[in-house]
């Protein structure tokens, strides 16, 4: 695929050659396949890196959870980084973090040093996707753009195939650790590219709202800290009714001092509009439900029904598969019955194949749960391509920006909140980690699944807002989404 753009497009960016504009949607798409391969190679190892680090199975949910929240904590502020320091300085350290994440990820001894690396990865993925986001579209001409950012969502479609696979098969031949120490040379040498080639452009930036990162980070990170811990009566009610007082407090914090501000962390101000509320609050709580499903799935197939780690891999794949074949039909659809028929049908549906999952057991032939994947595979991705469009329906192309940051701040977010309330609700209905077998991580799993199911039914609700015709004036020129 060729992606340089005739001769005259350069002159609106110079400083960079035609050969450098070329190898600039591979810079960013190496960086998107790093961010997303290590989302999804690490599920498979769940139980295999709990079993080393001499930790129950849900207790690796705070490593899943630390990383998505530590996205949604700093992405907020990767536009206005970028801005004041350069695109290419920011770039290259966001590589250059997650880098040394993976590293010391890999070299971690325990679960509290994994949790605290993963978070460190998380602050260069923060920076990594939106930055390559606003580099390509500085760069590149409108007449260019849809083809550059169409290529660099080829990785966030290709490692949710690649990553379940490719953990069983690191975990099942070579050493869990091997995980993490696979972004070390991808890294390096993303790092020297960068440097060679990659843009750099800045911006004026007003002032940054410190305040508002620390309420608004400390209330999130609190709050998930409180999912995290809870059920697992390492803290008494009144420490856990306490710190959920004081996360909502923050929060609250940061809405009423947002409010006082022209230039907020987040612009709260979007939430007036109608179909732009819908579909982030909306994706929050449907994504509470099927969040926790990668989490979850693993656990079932490993723990519960005694696959291999490339078995279990096998089994997940479809999901993938289903998602990239349904790329090509999914505009026709919206097109031919709208948003607010497929959101408030495909959520339910959604809720039905979980209930659906929690029929699998021992005995259930393969052929079935290769099925029920494909079709959960086919309808989420459905499911998080009308959510991510709509999110764009009603807003300017000067509200564009804040509304991106905001939807990715609040999907990761469920994400995060999702892993930890799968295996909140898990624990619930699990005796003990250390001490439960198969059979009983089964039973678990499936009440979770059902609870999981049924508060995604529930989250439909938040669809019943919107109008027949919302979203109509959403073409697929007018926005790209690179990914769930």
């Amino acid at each position: 695929m060729t992606l340089s753009g005739p001769s005259d497009s350069l002159a609106a960016s110079p400083g960079h050659s035609v050969a450098s504009k070329r190898l600039l949607p591979w810079l960013v798409a190496v960086a998107f396949f790093m961010e997303s391969l290590d989302t999804t190679i690490l599920n498979t190892a769940v139980p295999a890196i709990s079993e080393a680090l001499h930790v129950g199975p849900l207790s690796m949910k705070a490593v899943l959870a630390s990383y998505t929240l530590s996205l949604a904590v700093f992405i907020p502020i990767s536009g206005w980084v970028a801005d004041r320091f350069g695109t290419r300085r920011v770039f290259a350290t966001a590589i250059g973090i997650f880098t040394l994440g993976s590293l010391l990820c890999g070299l971690s001894s325990n679960i509290q040093v994994l949790v605290a690396c993963r978070i460190l990865q998380g602050l260069g993925g923060s920076m990594m996707v939106p930055v390559g986001r606003l580099t390509l579209v500085r760069t590149f001409a409108k007449a260019d753009l849809l083809r550059a950012m169409s290529f660099v969502s080829i990785p966030s479609l290709v490692a949710p195939m690649l990553g379940p696979i490719a953990g069983g098969l690191i975990v099942g031949y070579l050493h869990w650790r091997m995980i993490f120490f696979l972004n070390i040379p991808i890294g390096l040498i993303g790092l020297v590219m960068v440097y060679l080639h990659l843009p750099d452009y800045r911006e004026e930036t007003h002032p940054l709202d410190t305040v508002g990162l620390i309420l608004f980070g400390a209330g999130v990170a609190l709050l998930s800290y409180v999912l995290e811990v809870f059920g697992e009566h390492t803290l008494g009610s009144v420490e856990i009714s306490g710190m959920l007082a004081l996360s909502l407090a923050l929060l609250a914090g940061y809405w009423l001092h947002a409010k006082s501000l022209t230039s907020p962390l987040l612009q709260l101000s979007l939430f007036k509009i109608r179909t732009f509320r819908a579909a982030v609050c909306g994706s929050f709580f449907s994504r509470l439900g099927i969040g926790g499903v990668p989490f979850l799935l693993p656990l079932l197939y490993q723990v519960g029904l005694g696959f291999t780690p490339v078995q279990a891999g096998l089994l997940i794949m479809p999901q993938a598969l289903a998602s990239l074949a349904m790329k090509a039909v999914l505009p026709r659809i919206l097109s031919a019955i709208g948003y607010r028929w497929v959101l408030t049908s495909n959520t339910i549906i959604l809720g039905l194949l979980l209930l659906l999952f929690a029929t699998i057991g021992p005995h259930t032939p393969v052929w079935i749960i290769v099925l029920q994947a494909f079709f959960y595979g086919a309808f989420t991705s459905l499911q998080y391509t009308s959510m991510n469009t709509l999110v764009y329906a009603d807003t300017t192309d000067q509200q564009a920006s804040a509304a991106s940051s905001i939807a990715s701040t609040m999907q990761q977010m469920s994400i995060s909140f999702g892993v930890a309330a799968a295996g909140l609700a898990t624990a619930f209905f699990v005796p003990s980690n250390s001490q439960s077998g198969p059979t009983e991580m089964i039973h678990g799993i499936h009440k979770a699944l059902i609870a999981l199911g049924g508060l995604t039914i529930v989250s439909t609700i938040v669809f019943l807002s919107l109008k027949r015709e919302d979203g109509d004036t959403v073409s697929h020129q007018k926005v790209f989404h690179p990914g769930g």
